[in-house]
């Protein structure tokens, strides 16, 4: 005879909702982290890009590329 009462149900379901909200949280948090990761790693290999664009010159790379850094910077939200 292993029955719960009432309340002890309604307690494990609300227990129950808090740790899925946690757990969206969390996931939501993580999600945002790689993002920006992901972000800085692209605008690094970006900005690499254009330095050897500017020390060779390359007025038409350079172009492309600050195109490219604009998007990127949008997208970070700067």
């Amino acid at each position: 005879m292993n029955e719960k009462s009432y309340t002890e149900l309604m307690k494990l379901g609300a227990m129950k909702r808090n740790r899925l909200k946690e757990n969206f949280v969390q996931d939501l948090y993580i999600e945002m982290l790689l993002s920006e990761i992901q972000l800085t790693v692209e605008k690094e290999k970006l900005l690499r890009k254009i330095d050897l664009a500017i020390d060779g010159r390359d007025k038409k790379s350079f172009i492309l590329l600050s195109g490219q850094l604009k998007e990127i910077n949008k997208r970070f939200g700067t």
